[in-house]
């Protein structure tokens, strides 16, 4: 019995540690394809720069206020709310350190890229929210206006960064066709992508830390 739970912790992981990577690497994409950064990077670039702090590190400061208000609202807070907030800012600067993505060279380069990076981010949320131990604090913002208002899941992603890139403009993030395309096209990703594995975010029970932590010592 126990192993059989550890083994279903495990691959339950494994599909943690494949979202939070995918998603860093979908951010990590919109922001060499150098036509305006994407909504959330708008906010976090804006952050760093009112901050002095690196984007990666805005990105994790984020994620805390984030966190403290998706609790208020009633949403499960797990083991991968915490590691998402953490580890996807640590993946995104070391991805940009290492410059392991090239710009693109032009706009239509450019475009193409962004909506890869679009895509590996909606692949990266499908994999950390089934991991089921607690979507990252930007999705659980999504899933609480899915859960409050019950308009599409794509709709409620447009709304949060519509919302994210007029903040992230105001404290001085780079705003481009990016922004715009990404704005117009992430919630559209989101559901695209969702439906084709047939995946419903709201109906995914989430753990809590202390759930994950009392399931794995019994």
């Amino acid at each position: 019995m126990i192993g059989g739970k550890m083994k279903a912790f495990a691959g339950r992981f494994v599909y943690l540690l494949i979202g939070v990577f995918f998603y860093a690497l979908g951010i990590a994409l919109a922001i060499r394809a150098d036509i305006g950064y994407a909504p959330w990077e708008v906010f976090h670039a804006g952050l760093a720069l009112a901050t002095g702090t690196s984007i990666g590190a805005a990105s994790i400061v984020a994620g805390l206020v984030i966190v403290a208000i998706v609790t208020a609202c009633g949403e499960k807070i797990g083991l991968g709310t915490v590691f998402s907030m953490i580890v996807t800012g640590l993946w995104l600067d070391l991805i940009l350190m290492l410059d392991l993505i090239p710009i693109a060279p032009n706009m239509i380069l450019g475009i193409l890229m962004l909506i890869a990076g679009l895509f590996v981010i909606s692949a990266g949320s499908y994999f950390y929210i089934k991991s089921a131990f607690g979507a990252g604090p930007r999705d659980n913002l999504m899933v609480v206006l899915n859960r409050k208002t019950k308009l599409p899941i794509g709709a409620c992603r447009s709304l949060v960064e519509l919302s994210v890139t007029l903040a992230g403009w105001v404290l001085g993030g780079m705003v481009g066709v990016g922004t715009v395309i990404s704005v117009a096209a992430i919630g559209l990703c989101i559901q695209i992508t969702f439906a084709l594995v047939k995946f419903d975010a709201s109906a995914v029970e989430h753990e809590t830390l202390k759930q994950t932590w009392q399931s794995l010592r019994k």
